[in-house]
């Protein structure tokens, strides 16, 4: 007799939450929900271990959601009650999307359940609005959590329950100092939960520092993490010069859906889209180059399908959760093997099967192995492929008549979206570096408080913070000479 698993209701979830849920085709919960929510509904400390697309969120924001409005003790007054800490902007408005959708029929007397999203890239005045007419739920980025913190806009004093989501990638993109600085401004009686696809040792260390004896779960075995048994593998010693030509070929394969194509650098990634969008694919781009407002509307079109390529740096793709994605191209290889299976953990999400391409560059060949012997891959020295070899056609599926071009070229997102307003758009100064304000000040303890022009192209530091104003240069009038008289 199968095991079934068993739904959300028989695990104790309150019925308007289930009732939402269901609504969004959701009634048996993922490994890691199955396992965190006894618990977390119990109001236990926990440390979740998933790798991405496994279903974290609602792993902590159903306990969440049910917690604050099932507490007698403290009614919801518009103070917030619980805060979610996430690396980047894309995954604030994920999470905060899936908490507003898991909670729309939570009500608490005549008050309905509040959920706002804190980030940077967007003006300060609707944010402040929102949080002056009263939240319950808070989601946002550190530092323009911290930023209405230290202005008074953002309560922080009434929190019951905190989630660090995401954790390695706060670790990766450095703040730290901001996840301690915001613990030390909350009450010490609170639940906590700490999700992360990796437990490097500084992760370790800050959850003993700040939880509770946590349990500590893992939804799938040790090493699921980095093998990835869903997701096919394959790596190919490419030349810079052929890349774009093999990844035009790999689109074209049997089967082929959603495709993510990873780059390193902001730069390699808009030369990218903009040659594949010249080959007839339907292409978007998210990089740091790109405004927000830009960037959300990439992705918009990439969910919706109206774009079925989306090329991204790995700092602006962190936070996109998307579960029909079959191909993973890495263009570029990632800096590390733990950035190797954020990368390919995009396919082969929820049960599905996906296939995942690695590129390695001659240069790169160095790099490739330290991830496979990491990883156990068991391919330290790809073999030599070019666009024409017979090799790539038969592993990948796709068809002998396939060449560069499948069509006229199509519009791709251009650098900056003509239509975002000033306060949308990264400000640049003339030498190309950006400066990363609180309340108008210059703030220390980031990557982005001064951007050397190495992490400019490889868009370090780019995904959550605020960008303060440009410099603007004066330029002199060059005087006149005096008429000559003679």
């Amino acid at each position: 007799m199968t095991h079934l698993n068993p739904t959300f209701a028989e695990l104790g979830v309150r019925d308007e939450i289930v009732r939402a849920l269901a609504e969004d085709g959701k009634q048996h919960p993922f490994a890691i929900q199955e396992l965190t929510m006894p618990m977390a509904l119990a109001g236990d400390d926990l440390i979740g271990q998933a790798r991405t697309g496994m279903g974290k969120t609602l792993a902590f924001g159903v306990p969440m959601l049910q917690r604050i409005t099932t507490d007698a003790d403290r009614p919801l007054t518009g103070v917030p009650r619980a805060l979610v800490v996430v690396p980047t902007r894309e995954l604030c408005l994920q999470v905060y999307g899936d908490l507003a959708a898991a909670g729309k029929y939570l009500t608490v007397g005549d008050r309905k359940l509040s959920v706002t999203s804190i980030y940077g890239g967007r003006p300060y005045e609707g944010q402040i609005e929102a949080l002056e007419k009263g939240v319950d739920v808070v989601v946002g980025t550190p530092g323009r959590l911290l930023d209405l913190a230290q202005q008074g806009h953002l309560k922080l004093g009434g929190l019951s329950m905190l989630v660090l989501d995401e954790a390695d990638e706060m670790l990766d993109l450095g703040f730290l100092p901001d996840i301690e600085r915001i613990l030390r401004q909350i009450p010490d009686s609170r639940q906590s939960m700490l999700f992360s696809a990796t437990m490097p040792d500084p992760i370790i260390t800050l959850a003993r520092t700040f939880m509770n004896q946590p349990t500590h779960i893992r939804a799938e075995a040790p090493h699921s993490a980095a093998t990835h048994d869903t997701t096919e593998q394959f790596a190919y010693r490419a030349h810079a010069l052929d890349k774009v030509e093999m990844v035009a070929r790999i689109l074209q394969a049997e089967g082929r859906g959603a495709t993510m194509i990873f780059t390193r650098t902001k730069r390699t990634a808009q030369k990218v889209a903009d040659e594949l969008a010249e080959r007839g694919f339907k292409v978007g781009a998210v990089h740091g180059d790109l405004g927000q407002a830009a960037r959300e509307k990439s992705l918009k079109a990439f969910r919706t399908g109206d774009v079925d390529v989306l090329v991204a740096t790995d700092v602006a793709a962190r936070g996109i959760d998307i579960d029909d994605i079959t191909h993973v191209i890495n263009y570029q290889i990632p800096e590390d093997e733990q950035a190797y299976v954020h990368r390919i953990g995009r396919t082969g999400r929820a049960g599905k099967t996906g296939i995942a391409v690695t590129l390695v560059d001659w240069d790169e060949l160095a790099r490739w192995t330290m991830i496979d012997k990491a990883l156990g891959l068991n391919t330290p020295d790809p073999a030599e492929t070019y666009s024409s070899s017979p090799h790539l056609y038969s592993e990948l599926g796709i068809p002998a008549d396939a060449t560069g071009n499948v069509g006229e070229p199509v519009k791709v997102q251009s650098k900056r979206a003509p239509t975002e307003k000033a306060a949308d758009r990264p400000a640049r100064t003339r030498d190309r570096t950006r400066r990363r304000t609180r309340g108008g000040k210059p703030a220390g303890g980031h990557p982005e408080a001064s951007t050397s022009p190495e992490q400019e192209s490889s868009d370090a530091g780019d995904s959550s913070g605020d960008v303060g104003p440009a410099k603007r240069r004066r330029r002199r009038r060059p005087r006149k000479a005096p008429a000559s008289t003679g």
